[in-house]
C-alpha cells in the first residue's frame, strides 16, 4: 500500500506528464517549419547532427567562451537525470548496493554545487543578471534542491516523505516555468536541423568552414 505522501507524488506527477505531452504532441501536430526556398541538402542528416556534433562545446560559442559553466551545466544536467532515476528506486524501495549510494549521493553533491555556482554567476554577473528574470533563478533553486535533498534522502531513507512532497512541488513548476525546456529541447533541436539541413549547412563539412 502507498502512503499518502506517495499518492500526491504520483498526483504532481500525473499532472505534470499529462501537462508536458499535451506541449509536446501541439508542438509535434504543428509539423516541420515550411520552407519555400530551394533545398540545397538534406534535412535527416542535419537533425541527426542537431542533437550530435553540433552539441560539441567546439561548435558553440556560448560553450567554449564559458567552458567551466558549460562543463559546470553538464554535471548539472546528469545529476539531474540521476536524480529522477534514484527518485524511482526511492519510490518503490528497490534496494542497491551500498557503494552505489554512497557514489550516487557524492556525484548529487557536486552537480547541486554545480548549480548553486551557475545561479552564483548569473546574480553576480550583470550581463547574465539583466537577462534574468525571477523564473531563472527559481527553477535553478528548485532543481539545486531537489539535488540536495535526494543525496541527504539516499543517505537517510527517514526523509522520503519530504523529498516526494518537494518533488511533487518541482513537477507541478516544471510544466509552467523555464523547466520545460525537457519538452522543448528536442524539438527545437529538429527545427534547428530541418532549418540549417535544408540550407546545406549541417552537417558541418570542410567546404562550410
Amino acid at each position: 500500500m502507498f502512503t499518502i505522501y506517495q499518492w500526491i507524488f504520483l498526483g504532481g506527477f500525473a499532472i505534470c506528464l499529462i501537462s508536458c505531452l499535451i506541449q509536446f504532441f501541439k508542438v509535434i501536430l504543428s509539423g516541420l517549419p515550411k520552407d519555400f526556398s530551394h533545398p540545397l541538402g538534406k534535412t535527416l542528416p542535419a537533425i541527426f547532427y542537431s542533437f550530435t556534433g553540433a552539441m560539441s562545446p567546439t561548435k558553440k560559442e556560448t560553450a567554449y567562451l564559458h567552458l567551466p559553466t558549460y562543463m559546470a551545466g553538464i554535471i548539472f544536467h546528469v545529476g539531474t537525470f540521476l536524480g529522477f532515476f534514484y527518485l524511482i528506486i526511492l519510490f518503490f524501495n528497490i534496494q542497491l548496493p551500498e557503494w552505489l549510494d554512497y557514489s550516487s549521493a557524492i556525484f548529487l553533491i557536486i552537480s547541486a554545487i554545480c548549480g548553486l555556482s551557475i545561479l552564483i554567476k548569473r546574480m553576480l554577473v550583470s550581463k547574465l543578471r539583466n537577462l534574468s528574470n525571477p523564473d531563472d533563478y527559481i527553477s535553478n533553486i528548485l532543481v539545486t534542491g531537489f539535488h540536495i535533498l535526494l543525496a541527504a534522502t539516499i543517505l537517510n531513507n527517514q526523509i522520503l516523505a519530504v523529498l516526494l512532497i518537494y518533488s511533487t512541488l518541482l513537477f507541478l513548476y516544471l510544466p509552467i516555468g523555464k523547466l520545460r525546456h525537457t519538452i522543448y529541447f528536442f524539438t527545437s533541436r529538429i527545427h534547428l536541423g530541418f532549418f540549417y539541413g535544408w540550407r546545406g549547412v549541417w552537417p558541418i563539412r570542410k567546404h562550410n568552414i
